[in-house]
């Protein structure tokens, strides 16, 4: 892929970002992102109240069901029913 340039010649931040991103990715394993997300995901709950929470639940909610019909939830509320059946078979 060419770089992207801006009106200057130089690299635009969209690709400089693009190309960390890469480099990232090819330099760092699984556990190098569950432990980076695991510490955002404290640093975020320190930071908001259950009303943050809830907000996004819904927003996403929202958008879920704008982008999914019937069928959807049918298929991932049977997914759901299948694994809390086998979660108590395995109790």
């Amino acid at each position: 892929m060419a770089n992207k340039k801006d009106d200057k010649g130089k690299m635009t931040v969209e690709e400089a970002g693009r190309m960390g991103g890469e480099e990232t990715s090819r330099t760092h394993d699984k556990e190098f992102y569950q432990e980076i997300g695991r510490k955002g995901g404290e640093a975020t709950s320190e930071n908001h109240d259950k009303e943050f929470y809830q907000e996004i639940g819904r927003k996403g909610g929202e958008a879920t069901s704008k982008n999914h019909d019937k069928e959807f939830y049918q298929e991932i509320g049977e997914k759901g029913g299948k694994a809390r059946a086998e979660q108590r078979d395995d109790d």
